[in-house]
């Protein structure tokens, strides 16, 4: 899958850039495809179009605005086992979880923001004046490799909703799905310049994007470091800014708790995906006296993950998604031993056909060791022991992230201790994890939400006018 075009103004043109990104499958070192690497000039021509599509778009009906995305859906229905199958080559995942967890919650999410914006008051009349909620205007997305698909859908389909348009930049790890998507936007009659698809470096397209004088708005979904850079170079002509970052999610097991429960939740987390999200709970805080019970049930049960080639359908934990990925977890699996802390599960990773590391994790850990306090983004998991309740909340809550997290145990003491976390979502027990909920961090881990009524909300202005 090898392209040479870029998607602006409606149509597919050549690009000014003639350099290009290969794309690794990371199961196998193999490039299975190319996209051109845009440069400033490609930019400013999708910002451009863009920039003239919104002067019509923000003025067109809401049920146009319904039409187009609901035709988008029926196009992305029609490929989801094509989407499922390009996701796990240039991301490494089993075929199960992509087609399962990348593909077909995110074309529910479609469904969901169209169920919103439907109930969703664009007008509100006051005695005195009127409050209507209007687009913020061109949209710059930046968006990850980790969730290459949804994390697009999940701005583009509320953006889009409320009456912007957008230049998406997807990661240069994972681009091959967004030509997909991009190509299902075509056949389902965008108009011009709502849709821009610029395909490069962070470091060129990213960067030129969130420095754009005709950009309103910057959604980014990334590293932490990345989202600091990004705000800087937006924040000098005062874009608004959304910002998705990462994470260092602590589970917390009380006495009591239901361990197979409670460990279900965590290793998932912490597993699918090959640990690849910045949700995943990487800290376990279990009470001391029950350390070695917990341990030894997370042996057994880590045996049920199948680790390997994510070609082998009984495959659950494949590669990490990039040399740059494997060198970072091998470096904080290295560090982890050299802290002191034990490896109850794993090894140092091996280099070998592809960027294989399989489930690892530390026992014997303190808070202030380098793999509890910094996102590793990988099959990395660290327990840690408290003795009180007091100190397992200060455990939780002593980290520069507050994205997500889980508390198990007895009902009502649980519910206490979630509210005690200072993180943006967090799940009690056998409760799940939403896609219509909100979704964003508190602290280092972003700014604003994504989901639900409040991430379309993050797409619109509100203007007061007095009658």
């Amino acid at each position: 899958m090898h392209y040479r075009k870029i998607f602006i103004d409606g149509k597919w043109v050549d690009p000014v850039s003639k350099d290009i990104i290969e794309v690794e499958n990371p199961a196998t070192k193999e490039i299975i495809g190319s996209v051109p690497a845009c440069n400033s000039e490609d930019v400013n021509r999708a910002v451009h179009a863009a920039k003239v599509a919104f002067e019509t778009w923000q003025f067109s009906p809401l049920e146009d605005r319904i039409k187009i995305l609901e035709s988008l859906h029926k196009e992305l229905e029609s490929k989801v086992d094509e989407m499922a199958d390009i996701i796990v080559k240039e991301l490494g995942c089993g075929r199960t979880f992509a087609k399962h967890s990348h593909v077909l919650p995110y074309l529910e999410d479609i469904q969901t923001h169209l169920g919103i914006i439907k109930d969703y008051p664009l007008e509100e009349k006051y005695e005195e004046y009127i409050v209507r909620k209007e687009p913020v205007g061109v949209i710059g997305a930046l968006t990850p490799w980790n969730y290459p698909l949804g994390q697009i859908i999940k701005k583009l389909s509320p953006a889009i909703l409320a009456g912007n348009t957008i230049v998406l930049k997807p990661s240069q790890n994972t681009p091959l799905i967004a030509y997909m998507l991009t190509e299902a936007i075509e056949k389902a009659n965008f108009p011009r310049g709502v849709f821009n698809l610029v395909p490069g470096r962070g470091s060129e397209v990213g960067n030129v994007l969130a420095n754009h004088r005709d950009i309103d708005m910057i959604t980014f979904t990334g590293s932490t470091e990345g989202g600091i850079e990004v705000s800087k170079l937006a924040s000098k002509d005062v874009k608004r800014i959304t910002l998705e970052l990462g994470g260092k999610s602590p589970a917390i097991i009380l006495k009591g708790a239901d361990h197979k429960l409670a460990l279900t939740r965590t290793l998932d987390k912490v597993y699918l995906n090959t640990g690849q999200s910045c949700s995943a709970y990487s800290r376990l805080l279990v009470p001391r006296e029950e350390k070695t019970e917990i341990e030894k049930l997370i042996i057994q049960m880590t045996k049920d993950y199948k680790f390997g080639n994510p070609k082998n359908p009984d495959t659950i934990i494949g590669p990490v998604a990039s040399k740059k990925q494997f060198d970072k977890v091998s470096y904080y699996i290295k560090k982890g031993i050299e802290e002191g802390a034990k490896l109850l599960i794993g090894e140092i990773p091996k280099e070998s056909e592809g960027y294989y590391i399989g489930p690892t994790v530390f026992t014997d850990v303190n808070n202030n060791m380098e793999i509890a306090r910094n996102e590793i983004f990988g099959p990395v998991l660290s327990i840690i022991p408290y003795d009180t309740v007091e100190e397992a909340i200060e455990i939780a809550n002593d980290t520069a992230y507050g994205l997500s997290g889980g508390v198990f145990g007895p009902e009502k003491e649980a519910m206490e201790v979630a509210k005690k976390i200072r993180t943006g979502t967090i799940v009690v027990n056998s409760g799940t994890q939403l896609h219509k909920a909100p979704f964003g961090g508190f602290k280092h881990s972003g700014l604003g939400r994504e989901g639900s009524k409040y991430g379309l909300e993050e797409f619109l202005e509100i203007k007061a006018i007095f009658i």
